[in-house]
């Protein structure tokens, strides 16, 4: 008697284990906004769905069917982590359609950032952890099909009772805390990922048609506005509206920018400031690069790769066919790029091993971008006749954000070896990673203005940019897509020619200053200094910073596409 009721009891908490890892899975949320307790607690009205199919089909085939309900559950959940993981990292869905690659770009980061041994373990841990959950929940549902078989008409009460009551409550709007009490998590990520494959699928034509759009290229013109100029578009990673808005983080970034105002107004530069919408968050600077240079949205690896394929005009091969010198300088590059060099058009492309830096590795990209600019200096811009225009991506700011070292003194720069010995730098100081963001941003910024004083050139114009957003844990719930991007010169012609883009003075963009898409700052760089506009006023009678970013697969925050909104 004792061992049947320790029998009944044992097997009683089995099904009821059962059936809260199968709930657990069907309201679990697919972004950290969602994950609350109440979404946790929720009804979930798959759960009923899938009860009333195991009820319907026949009996013998019904541990077939529980089997393959467990299984796709399983996926369900992975996709939901997918989904989690991305939305901190990236302010989006995973793409299914594109972003297999971006695990492998992941595994490459944490590899750097942790070490082979911890990338590879967390690999293991991963994949053993995908498989445990697979198995449990094709048992839990095998369980739940044995007591259907065993209890079928209290299994349709259950269901009849259920989908009154999931109804009534999902029809009412019924909430607590200011959340429904019904759950339609896994029902919406699968109508989700289902859509964003088709529009995935399709944007490959849209894309297409949008590359051979291009009316501002036919009317570049000469960039006689920028005559006899050293233009360098500057790249800071990671250099998001979170390092000037958020106040943690600004104490670290906003001195730095004031003080570097006064400094170049010492040796005759000016700033104008302004916001742009980058398309990709956390990561993918690439795409904010090729969106930058192409005047397209670029939001997702298909679209980059199939721009790089294209020949549509950038902005350095529009510089490059009016007869500047056009390089890159990319220190996290290990080695040469012939397709990026066929579709950007830059003259020379300097890696990592170009650089020629003597110095310990410090940060992601290993070289501090004191040097990078010392280096460039050198070996670029004082070389040669006729003017230069650049792009330099600057890498110390990358995740994830060692402690930066301080400046030294231009001279001293050398080949990098004074680094070997500088305290304060790759793996000491603070242990707080929103500490370090700042610090390191601080750095890179004060490295650029301070590369402007120290060779204070009236023909040099660089245009300052952030590619992205920081993560989303560094960044803030809420951060948006916004970077902040500023014009330095010292001739107040430049300023003229783009005063119609209505940039507010400094370093420090306002909030009343304009906030365009990344896509618009080719358009504008060719429309001001193409054919020299009256001042305040757009020479080609189209300015559209303010305008609405489309909708497209894999768009951000501020760019989302319509079925991809914050709080999915």
């Amino acid at each position: 008697m004792v061992r049947d009721r320790a029998g009944r009891l044992a097997a009683a908490g089995w099904s009821v284990l059962a059936a809260a890892l199968v709930w657990g899975a069907l309201v679990l949320p697919s972004s950290v906004a969602q994950l609350t307790w109440v979404s946790l607690v929720s009804l979930p009205l798959t759960l009923l769905v899938g009860l009333a199919v195991l009820i319907v089909v026949p009996r013998v085939a019904r541990p077939a069917v529980a089997m393959t309900l467990g299984a796709l559950l399983a996926l369900v959940v992975v996709l939901k982590a997918l989904d989690i993981g991305f939305s901190v990292v990236a302010d989006r869905r995973f793409h299914v359609y594109y972003d297999l690659t971006n695990l492998v770009r992941g595994y490459e980061v944490l590899s750097g950032w942790a070490g082979p041994g911890w990338a590879v373990l967390a690999v293991v841990a991963s994949v053993v952890a995908t498989l445990l959950l697979a198995a449990l929940l094709v048992l839990a549902m095998a369980r739940l099909a044995r007591l259907v078989t065993v209890h079928r008409t209290r299994a349709v009460v259950v269901l009849l009772v259920g989908t009154l009551a999931g109804g009534t409550l999902a029809a009412t709007g019924a909430q607590v805390a200011g959340e429904p009490v019904t759950s339609r998590a896994t029902a919406q990520l699968v109508h989700d990922h289902v859509a964003d494959g088709v529009n995935d699928y399709r944007d490959e034509g849209v894309f297409a048609e949008a590359i051979a759009t291009d009316p501002v290229a036919a009317r570049a013109g000469s960039l006689r506005g920028l005559a006899g100029k050293d233009v360098l578009v500057v790249f800071v990673e990671s250099y998001g509206r979170a390092a000037l808005r958020d106040p943690e983080l600004a104490k670290g970034v906003t001195p730095v920018l004031t003080a570097g105002e006064q400094s170049l107004g010492e040796v005759g530069f000016t700033a104008r400031s302004a916001w742009l919408t980058s398309p990709t968050f956390g990561a993918g600077s690439w795409l904010a690069h090729a969106s930058l240079q192409s005047g397209l949205w670029v939001d997702s690896d298909r679209r980059h790769d199939q721009l790089l394929s294209s020949d549509r005009l950038t902005l350095t091969r529009a510089f490059d066919d009016a007869g500047w010198r056009t390089s890159f300088v990319q220190p996290a590059v290990q080695e040469q790029w012939p397709q990026g060099q066929a579709f950007y058009g830059f003259d020379e492309l300097y890696a990592a091993d170009d650089l020629d830096y003597r110095g310990p590795p410090l940060g992601w990209g290993g070289v501090p971008d004191q040097y990078t600019l010392s280096w460039f200096q050198r070996e670029v811009l004082s070389q040669g006749d006729g003017p230069v225009m650049a792009e330099i991506d600057l890498v110390t700011s990358h995740n994830p954000w060692p402690q930066p070292p301080p400046q030294v003194p231009w001279e001293g720069v050398g080949d990098g070896s004074v680094y070997a010995c500088m305290p304060g730098c790759a793996d000491e100081g603070d242990d707080d990673v929103r500490s370090r963001y700042a610090a390191s941003i601080g750095y890179s910024l004060e490295s650029v203005i301070s590369f402007v004083v120290e060779h204070p050139d009236p023909d040099l114009v660089v245009l300052l940019v952030g590619d992205h957003q920081p993560w989303g844990h560094v960044a803030g719930e809420e951060a948006g897509h916004d970077v902040p991007v500023s014009l330095i010169t010292g001739d107040p012609a430049v300023r003229d020619a783009m005063a119609w883009w209505l940039w507010t003075p400094g370093l420090v963009p306002q909030e009343q200053s304009p906030q365009w898409r990344m896509d618009i700052v080719r358009d504008h760089f060719l429309r001001a200094f193409s054919t020299p506009p009256a001042v305040g006023h757009d020479p080609f009678g189209q300015l559209s910073g303010t305008s609405t970013p489309p909708v497209t697969t894999g768009s951000p925050s501020g760019a989302k596409s319509a079925h991809e909104s914050r709080g999915r």
